[in-house]
């Protein structure tokens, strides 16, 4: 679903621009707000679809782009959201989604993947590390969070250093607030920019997989 939900950098009848969709079936109306148009509903509608699909294509708006939609509800009200769908947002306190693009990371994990894929996990010894990216270890020089490629280089050594086998991540999907430790998601295709980007987790994770460390993330529906 993620594949045409959410904003995708694309090049349409010559020009590069993004697409946009959104589910969004009791609107009556769902704008894209961006810094060109002031964050005001009216100058980028999407077109709704039978299925309550909300999409459309915008001309020049690039990856690093901040946007969020704006929707009328049934009642006439003017509401704004970040994307649902979104692969990106901007580290809390602001909210805003970012336009991202997810391709282009070259991954070095291919033997961890290949030893996965031929290891019976119901035979085989498993021991696990549960950690809280942001409260595992704080930075020294007046800075709120390590970045994921720093948490990598760290977490290699103590995992190591101490037999197991697997990380757990307590949740890394986008949430507003630090004291939730990430049990208020927001943004289920975004890791949290607190650390970084996208590519950045990509990093994190392909890391971990090359010192043969497989990584498990806490899932919260």
């Amino acid at each position: 679903m993620y594949h045409w939900l959410g904003a995708h950098p694309l090049t349409q009848d010559g020009l590069e621009g993004t697409r946009f969709a959104v589910w969004a079936p009791n609107a009556k109306e769902v704008c894209v707000l961006l810094d060109r148009n002031h964050w005001k509903h009216g100058a980028f509608y999407l077109s709704s679809s039978d299925e309550g699909v909300w999409t459309g294509f915008i001309p020049e708006v690039a990856v690093g782009e901040t946007y969020k939609y704006s929707l009328k509800t049934p009642v006439g009200n003017i509401i704004q959201k970040n994307d649902p769908y979104g692969f990106q947002c901007e580290a809390p306190p602001k909210t805003a989604s970012i336009v991202t693009d997810l391709k282009g990371y070259e991954w070095g994990d291919a033997d961890w993947i290949s030893n996965r894929q031929h290891t019976d996990w119901l035979d085989a010894p498993i021991s696990i590390y549960e950690v809280h990216l942001g409260s595992w270890k704080r930075p020294w020089d007046g800075r709120s969070y390590h970045t994921y490629d720093e948490l990598a280089d760290m977490l290699i050594q103590y995992v190591q250093e101490m037999g197991f086998t697997h990380v757990q991540l307590m949740p890394i999907t986008e949430y507003p607030f630090d004291g939730s430790w990430g049990y208020q998601a927001t943004g289920y295709f975004a890791p949290t920019a607190r650390y970084g980007t996208p590519h950045d987790f990509m990093g994190f994770v392909d890391k971990l997989h090359q010192a043969g460390i497989g990584v498990l993330l806490d899932w919260v529906p």
